[in-house]
């Protein structure tokens, strides 16, 4: 006769099938919607390109290759692809540029609206998640008109008598730069404030009874306490931007591509399917190494904090 405590782990077994079977549909409609597109994608770099776009089914490496190499169309031999690499490390300077733009605008903004009453938070909070409530195609163009050479700022310099030109701040690395640490400043903002809204700030008021001074409050009890959501926010900067087409597109005129541009170019204009797919694999990878690299320093924390 079965005891109590084998009549307990077989009722939770069958617990634990009955739910995997339950959301067994659900797991299987997620998996072919992420990971399907991932395979094509994965699939289509191997082959060949087609004359006119498309792929021929036909295995290739040729599309890896020429991510960081380029072949001589005389005598085969292979060199740094100087224009891919190029928009690589553009890519990834802007991207950590922009993390870090927003981290200096969005640290001190997630502190006042912590330190803020309870009554008032709400409402900054509000104005934070305004600017998505408009289309990302609109808030660059809006950007655009402050930027250009007819625009707001070089209007107002004008008037002023500080300059004599306009300053040509569109279609350049600044401008791409101005326009994405706009468009994802909240999603900097919002990770710092949920962890700085828990922060005791008891604890800030002791630094400050031991002596220490605004730095040293900051560096060491701040900062040490708010870490898990300065690495979300950087995250949640990062990976985006790094995959910014919109604002790039816009800001840049083409002429300062990122690379979201040249996979577009590949999968339009260039009709090179395969080099495209790789190049967005590649993208990926990179995505991937900055998450590992969050889950790795937040499980440190974890266990440091813990």
């Amino acid at each position: 006769m079965a005891t109590a405590e084998e009549v307990a782990k077989a009722a939770e077994r069958r617990d634990v099938r009955d739910r995997w079977l339950l959301s067994a549909p659900a797991l299987l409609v997620i998996f072919l919607a992420a990971t399907g597109p991932l395979l094509i994608v994965l699939v289509y770099s191997f082959l060949t390109p087609g004359s006119y776009g498309d792929v021929k089914w036909q295995f290739s490496p040729e599309a890896w290759i020429a991510v960081f190499l380029e072949r001589d169309i005389f005598d085969d031999t292979l060199s740094i692809a100087a224009a891919h690499v190029t928009i690589f490390l553009r890519s990834i300077k802007l991207s950590v540029v922009t993390t870090i733009a927003t981290l200096a605008l969005g640290f001190p903004t997630a502190y006042f609206m912590a330190t803020r009453s309870e009554k008032t938070r709400d409402l900054w909070l509000f104005l934070i998640t305004i600017p998505f409530w408009t289309n990302l195609l609109i808030r660059t163009f809006a950007v655009l008109q402050i930027i250009r050479n007819e625009g707001i700022i070089n209007t107002i310099l004008l008037k002023l008598g500080i300059i004599s030109a306009p300053i040509q701040i569109l279609y350049t690395d600044t401008a791409i730069l101005i326009g994405m640490a706009y468009v994802y400043l909240p999603l900097m903002v919002l990770p710092i404030y949920a962890s700085m809204e828990k922060l005791d700030f008891r604890l800030v008021e002791a630094g400050y009874d031991l002596y220490a001074t605004r730095f040293q409050v900051l560096r060491r009890i701040i900062f040490p306490l708010v870490k898990p959501g300065v690495i979300a926010g950087s995250i949640l900067v990062f990976i985006p931007a790094l995959g910014a087409y919109v604002t790039p597109s816009v800001l840049g005129g083409g002429k300062n591509m990122m690379l979201s541009n040249l996979i577009e170019l590949q999968f339009g204009q260039g009709r090179n399917w395969p080099l495209g797919s790789a190049l967005s694999i590649a993208v990926m990878i990179i995505v991937m190494v900055a998450l590992l690299a969050y889950v790795r320093n937040a499980g440190k924390s974890g266990v440091r904090h813990g």
